[in-house]
């Protein structure tokens, strides 16, 4: 028990790194592969200016349009020299991989900046958030992610960063980029509350995304797993909200190390929700890697995965 504990602060300290407001100066990451382009400070009438920084891949006719990949916690994307934790997802090198050797779509990639120490009012679901006792609510308003910071900055706002994403940072990628603006070309992905914020982007804007991509999806929501109510108001939110069964693409995996630890039980409540509404391949994949932990490094190991779920061509599970 004492070592679990010592694993899930290792990556408690790192969420709450997240947030730090040394990302606001952080430089244009190097990509060695296709191209990155920096929209500074982001403006927003709902939502926190940040920035957002958009990946073309290379070698493709001067006419292609692209499908579009919405990724949360944009800062940690591209270059590991850059990032807080000297870590990255490889976006660049995993795209660019799979689009040259033809196994997806091109598509480019939009990575937002997370919301700072607002992280997670940002990323937490306000539907199943205002579904629990308002004495719960404010009980975990007043929880901390470090001694210093509250883990709550202020209200979820989750809401208001979704529309900041439909309403205005979409419009501009679609007006300012070679990109298709239907549904089945767009996609959202996360991972931790990152997975939590992309399965609540499918379920409230069903008509604009065609489907998520969630890594490590971090089910207790807060950092407590002792009676803790919010998986089964995610759960019970997913009921209501998913959209029909097989109609978007919806993928899922989890590890079992550090942070990881917790989410296998709680996959599977998810998985069989999912089934008991009727999702199954080639639109839903939920996978289990064994020894994973919750970090770019492994994160990045297996993005090729979600990636081709949700831009090749669905003839089945990846």
């Amino acid at each position: 028990m004492q070592r679990i504990r010592q694993l899930l602060q290792s990556s408690l300290c790192g969420l709450a790194l997240f947030g730090s407001s040394i990302l606001h100066a952080q430089p244009l990451p190097h990509v060695s592969a296709g191209t990155v382009q920096r929209i500074t400070d982001f403006p927003s009438k709902w939502v926190p200016k940040r920035h957002v920084d958009v990946w073309v891949p290379s070698g493709l006719p001067a006419d292609q349009k692209y499908a579009v990949l919405y990724m949360h916690d944009g800062q940690m994307l591209f270059d590991s020299k850059v990032t807080w934790n000297q870590q990255e997802w490889q976006v660049d090198e995993v795209a660019q991989r799979l689009i040259s050797e033809g196994k997806v779509q091109p598509f480019i990639v939009v990575g937002v900046f997370n919301g700072d120490t607002n992280r997670h009012a940002e990323y937490f679901p306000a539907k199943p958030f205002a579904a629990l006792p308002k004495a719960t609510q404010q009980q975990y308003y007043q929880l901390k992610r470090d001694p210093a910071h509250a883990l709550f900055s202020q209200a979820i706002y989750s809401d208001n960063y979704l529309k900041f994403l439909v309403q205005e940072l979409k419009p501009y990628i679609d007006q300012h980029f070679p990109v298709y603006t239907d549904r089945d070309h767009t996609f959202v992905m996360g991972s931790s509350m990152g997975g939590l914020i992309s399965m609540y982007a499918l379920s409230e804007y069903p008509q604009v995304f065609g489907g998520a991509a969630c890594l490590s999806t971090h089910w207790p929501g807060i950092f407590n797993q002792e009676n803790n109510p919010v998986p089964a108001q995610f759960f019970s939110y997913m009921r209501q909200h998913l959209p029909k069964a097989n109609s978007r693409k919806l993928y899922f995996d989890y590890g079992d190390q550090t942070l990881d630890a917790w989410y296998p039980p709680l996959q599977q409540q998810a998985d069989k929700v999912l089934t008991e509404l009727g999702w199954q391949a080639p639109m839903w994949h939920s996978q289990f890697f064994k020894g994973a932990a919750h970090s770019e490094v492994d994160w990045a190991k297996r993005l090729d995965i979600p990636l081709t779920f949700l831009f090749g061509k669905p003839t089945g599970a990846p």
